[in-house]
Order: C-alpha cells, then structure tokens, then sequence
C-alpha cells in the first residue's frame, strides 16, 4: 500500500448497500470531557445539592449562554 487512505485489497465492498444504516433523524449525544479538578469541583458541588453532574453542568452552561448572549 502507498497511503493510509487506501483500503486492502482484502476488504471488499462491492456487494454493499450506501446508505443502509444512515438515519436522518438520529440525535447523537456527544461526550463532553471534563479536566479533573473541575469534574471533582461540580461533582461536590451537585452532590451538595442532591442533583445530577449533567444537570448542573447543563444549568451552569445555560447561566453562561445567557451572560454571553446579553454583553454581545
């Protein structure tokens, strides 16, 4: 093989169907990855106030957008 972006000639997919798998419609929640020390803050923090990591994260974002979106 000359380049990484060359499939094997052992990988066939002449007998595959495009677009078989594809849904429009789906909805993919990506991971967004915390450093450490600010997944340890929150998570004490959330538990303090007896609410789910996610939710607080969500709600701390939310705070964010509204504070950027009023100094623009």
């Amino acid at each position: 093989m000359s380049s990484d972006d060359e499939i094997p000639p052992e990988i066939d997919f002449s007998g595959g169907t495009r677009g078989k798998f594809h849904r429009s419609d789906l909805r993919l929640n990506l991971p967004v990855y915390l450093d450490a020390d600010v997944q340890a803050y929150l998570a004490a923090l959330a538990a303090r106030k007896g609410v789910d990591l996610s939710d607080l994260a969500n709600d701390l974002l939310k705070t964010d957008i509204t504070i950027l979106e009023t100094c623009k």
